[in-house]
């Protein structure tokens, strides 16, 4: 299936301490899929706060330089409040492949952001899949869309 991001541009991933493993995890499966990527950290799993990668990711996302964003911590809610800070970008946290499909369909999510203490890596790898094939549905979804910006 053809994604349907441009994938000529790399991938912006990144992730706190409590993702990182999670991190490692999504990187080989993207690299499984032949996609660029950037880390933008954490390096390691010592404690580190999650506004330092989720705002660096958010803005090469937001800038255009980047296709997509993934970006992982133990619940996932806070790599999400801080990237849904900056205005060009839609942050959805997800759970299972549904959910991912949903945020891509009616939300036109530009970043993934996975819970790495609630999920197995087989329900991060159906999530992203899911997220780099599914289309916005424009319509009314995109007149909603248009309406979030403040």
């Amino acid at each position: 299936m053809e994604t349907i991001f441009d994938l000529k541009k790399p991938v912006a991933i990144g992730s706190d301490h409590a993702g990182f493993e999670m991190k490692e995890f999504v990187i080989s499966f993207i690299e499984g899929k032949d996609l660029g990527f950037k880390d933008f950290g954490a390096p390691s799993s010592d404690s580190v706060d999650y506004p330092d990668f989720a705002h660096p990711v958010a803005n090469a996302v937001e800038s255009g330089e980047y296709a997509l964003g993934i970006l992982l911590c133990g619940s996932g809610n806070g790599v999400a409040i801080a990237a849904n800070k900056h205005q060009g970008i839609r942050a959805a946290l997800c759970w299972d492949d549904e959910i991912a499909a949903l945020a891509r369909k009616h939300n036109n999510a530009n970043i993934l952001c996975i819970p790495a203490r609630f999920i197995s890596e087989d329900t991060a790898g159906e999530m992203i899949d899911m997220f780099l094939n599914t289309a916005f549905e424009g319509g009314r979804h995109e007149d909603r869309v248009n309406k979030i910006a403040v």
